[in-house]
C-alpha cells in the first residue's frame, strides 16, 4: 500500500515528485530578530527529498509573533534569511513553501522585541501558560483588533506572502489551524465580534477567505494554500458549529481556485468526505497519529493528494529514502523539539551514515 506514496502529483502550480510531505513545525531556532539561520538551512536542506517542505509558521507581522526564537517575513533581513533557506532546499533539489502563521492571542509580550499586548478577534484570554525566558508566564488577555486593524491584517498577509516570493520560496501556506488567529476569527469562543467579522458562519469565516485571496492575488492561487483544523481544541478553542462552519468555509475558499487544501484530521471521517467533495484542487491530509501505511491508503482511497508528516520528517532527515528500503526509523527526542542549537536539529543520523 505504501507504493501510493511514490507516484507524482501537483498541488497547484508545484509539481511533486511524490506525495509524502514535511507538515510545518515550530522549532525555534531563528535568532532573536526573527531572522532564519545558516543552521535553519542545514535542518530544511536535510530534508528536501520530501515531496515538498513546509516551513515552520512565521510571522507576518511584529504583532504576529508569540512564541520565543520565531521567524518572521516583514524586514529585509528576514527576507534574506530566508533566501539563504530556499537556496539550500533548491540546491539540493526540493521545493518549499513558507507558512504564515500569526499567533493572535496565544502570546506574551516577554516573547516579542515590542513588547505589545497580543491582539485577538476579541478579548478573551486563553487558558494556560506561554513558555518564556524567565519561565512559565500566565498568558494575558489580548485587545480586540479594530475592523480597520483586521483589514490591515489582512494586507500584514499579503505583503509577507510577496516577501516569500521575493525569498525565493515556491509557494505559501496560511496557518488557518491549531488555535491561531485565523482559527481564532472560526471559533464561537474566541470571536465575540459584532461587526462583519463576528457572528454568523458567513461572518467568522470571512477574515480566512479575505486573506486567502489576498495571498492568491498577490503570488498566484496555484502557489497559495490554506491549513485548516476542523473540530481541533488545541490552544483553547472550543467549536459549537464545525460541520456547519468548515463546509461553509471551504465553499467560500473553493471559488478562489487555491493550490491545496492542508487539512489536520482527528477522526471525523464523515467531516472529512464532505470537505473533500466541495474542495476542487489537491488536498494534503495529515491524520493525527495514524501510522504511514493508513496515510497511504487515504491516497489509494482518493481521500487525499498527498499527506504530511511532523515528528518523523523532524526525527529522520532521509525519512522518504528510509520508508522506500524499509530502514528502521530514528525515535524522535521531544526534549530537543523547542529551542536550543543542532542536538535534536540538524544531528539526526541518516540511515547511510
Amino acid at each position: 500500500m505504501l507504493n501510493a506514496l511514490w507516484t507524482p502529483t501537483t498541488l497547484g502550480d508545484i509539481t511533486l515528485p511524490h506525495r509524502l510531505v514535511m507538515a510545518p513545525m515550530t522549532r525555534d531556532r531563528s535568532t532573536p530578530e526573527g531572522v532564519p539561520t545558516e543552521m535553519n538551512a542545514e535542518y530544511y536542506a536535510q530534508r528536501a527529498s520530501h515531496a515538498l517542505v513546509i516551513t515552520e509558521g512565521t510571522q507576518p507581522s511584529p504583532d504576529g509573533q508569540g512564541y520565543l526564537l520565531t521567524p518572521g517575513l516583514h524586514s529585509a533581513e528576514q527576507t534574506a534569511g530566508w533566501r539563504k533557506v530556499t537556496d539550500a532546499v533548491h540546491t539540493a533539489d526540493g521545493r518549499i513553501v513558507v507558512q504564515l502563521m500569526h499567533v493572535g492571542r496565544i502570546a506574551h509580550p516577554d516573547n516579542t522585541p515590542h513588547g505589545r499586548q497580543p491582539v485577538a478577534p476579541s478579548a478573551v484570554r486563553p487558558a494556560g501558560t506561554m513558555f518564556t525566558a524567565s519561565g512559565p508566564r500566565e498568558m494575558p488577555t489580548p485587545r480586540a483588533l479594530t475592523t480597520a486593524e483586521v483589514t490591515a491584517t489582512v494586507d500584514d498577509f499579503r505583503r509577507a506572502a510577496a516577501a516569500a516570493m521575493d525569498a525565493g520560496a515556491d509557494g505559501v501556506e496560511i496557518h488557518g489551524a491549531n488555535g491561531y488567529l485565523v482559527h481564532q476569527f472560526l471559533a464561537g469562543n474566541t470571536n465575540q465580534r459584532t461587526d462583519r467579522y463576528g457572528g454568523s458562519p458567513e461572518n467568522r469565516i470571512r477574515f480566512a477567505v479575505e486573506v486567502a485571496a489576498a495571498v492568491a492575488d498577490e503570488i498566484g492561487a496555484g502557489r497559495t494554500g490554506i491549513r485548516l483544523s476542523p473540530a481541533n481544541t488545541y490552544n483553547d478553542i472550543q467549536e459549537s458549529d464545525t460541520h456547519q462552519l468548515y463546509p461553509a468555509l471551504v465553499r467560500a475558499l473553493a471559488p478562489l481556485g487555491l493550490g491545496y487544501l492542508h487539512l489536520v484530521h482527528f477522526g471525523d471521517e464523515e467531516l472529512l468526505d464532505t470537505l473533500r467533495g466541495l474542495w476542487p484542487t489537491a488536498l494534503v491530509l495529515n491524520r493525527a497519529g495514524a501510522d504511514l501505511p493508513a496515510r497511504a491508503q487515504d491516497i489509494a482511497d482518493g481521500r487525499a493528494d498527498a499527506v504530511s508528516v511532523g515528528t518523523l520528517a523532524l526525527a529522520n532527515p532521509d525519512l522518504v529514502e528510509r520508508v522506500r528500503s524499509g530502514a528502521p526509523l530514528n525515535t524522535p527526542d521531544p526534549t530537543t523539539f523547542y529551542g536550543g542549537g543542532a542536538a535534536g536539529y540538524t544531528d539526526y543520523p541518516t540511515h547511510s551514515g
